[in-house]
């Protein structure tokens, strides 16, 4: 899985069986940010067949895992939705690296990084003297990404303007470069990414429908990490191995961190997820115990630092329970018999329900007894 994709760092599983899909021993291995709004990966890419999966085990996961697989080697679009630090560019690198074109580069764009007045510039290149400044002939992502794969992360942060010149250049295959008058053949696969609803952003006229309907031929829905149930436990593990092998170190979680973990919504999905382990491991000797805060509480600053719990209409019960009882957790900084006392129940029964919520299991009644 990944997290801060908006700025270009991926994560990567890696498993040593046979079967790219199959379960075996993960390594994880991350790719930094480089410089610039694009990124274009080539010759490192995994060959079609190779070892690159998402990590999880839950149901969820298994079933968008399976549908990746079989739409990679196709030559269709694919538009991926989900919240922010769901994976949306690891998948766009798994369909890639999974397709006939593996050993061709990977373009990576967000377009909502690049300014709006150079975004026709970036996508299709100019020729030299199109405008001030343009000293030499520029290749666009489209013509990087040439055999390969271009991927258009935030879609609907593109121009509605431009949107229309892409929609046209998607339908004839063929681009001209800005300043140029010479049409140029395309050879891309093209996966798109947003972080809204596709039809609200639609609705909203974010995303042209003509050119929704062009991108979402395969529409992959990347679900949260708060449905994923012990997804979230295999992450913290994994993320909690690659910081020990990258500092020598064999630190383990604090008995109850896991299940901490399992009780908290995480907004931020793995993204955040990666960041509590890390900001945990810093701040923890050898035992680790997981500071499920973020950094900077933007629900706290919003409001007057009342000490209330936001829930939306349509809530299930069990989840509204679980949210209350994170809740009050944190604000009894993690102490337990505390949290007990103040939610007029044992002890045993906030250890049962950390336990329960870990395992994935229903909600213990927080009115309850022991």
């Amino acid at each position: 899985m990944t997290d801060n994709y908006e700025n270009g760092e991926v994560t990567f599983v890696e498993f040593g069986t046979p079967s790219p899909w199959g379960p075996g021993p993960a390594t994880i291995a991350t790719f930094g940010p480089s410089a610039g709004c694009g990124r274009t990966r080539g010759s490192r890419q995994t060959p079609r067949g190779g070892g690159v999966a998402m990590l999880g085990e839950s149901s969820e996961m298994k079933e968008v895992t399976e549908h990746l697989r079989r739409i990679a080697p196709s030559m269709a679009a694919v538009m991926l939705v989900g919240e922010s630090g769901t994976g949306k560019e690891v998948a766009a690198e798994l369909l890639h690296a999974h397709s006939t074109r593996a050993g061709k580069p990977f373009v990576s764009v967000n377009c909502g990084a690049i300014p709006a007045n150079l975004v026709e510039a970036e996508l299709f290149g100019y020729e030299r003297g199109a405008f001030t400044g343009a000293v030499r002939q520029h290749l666009g992502y489209f013509e990087r990404a040439k055999g390969g794969t271009l991927f258009l992360d935030e879609i609907t942060e593109m121009p509605i303007d431009l949107q229309a010149k892409l929609l046209r250049v998607l339908e004839t295959g063929r681009m001209v470069r800005v300043g140029g008058s010479e049409e140029i053949p395309l050879d891309v696969r093209i996966i798109t990414a947003t972080n809204r609803p596709s039809e609200a952003a639609v609705r909203d006229h974010l995303l042209r429908e003509d050119l929704y309907y062009r991108l979402a031929v395969f529409l992959v829905r990347l679900p949260p990490l708060r449905r994923r149930g012990g997804d979230i436990e295999l992450l913290a593990n994994a993320f909690l191995d690659q910081l020990n092998r990258e500092n020598g170190t064999a630190k383990k979680f604090d008995r109850c961190a896991l299940a901490v973990a399992a009780t908290h919504s995480w907004p931020g999905n793995v993204r955040e997820l990666k960041n509590c382990v890390e900001r945990s491991y810093v701040l923890s000797d050898d035992v680790v115990k997981l500071d499920v805060q973020p950094a900077i509480d933007v629900a706290d600053s919003e409001a007057d630092h009342g000490d209330f719990v936001r829930l939306p209409i349509g809530i299930t019960m069990a989840d509204a329970e679980r949210e209350l009882f994170l809740a009050t957790l944190r604000h009894c900084g993690g102490n337990k018999r505390r949290t007990a006392d103040v939610l007029g129940v044992s002890l045993k029964t906030v250890y049962n329900k950390l336990l329960g919520y870990a395992n994935g299991t229903p909600a213990l009644r927080v009115a309850g007894g022991g």
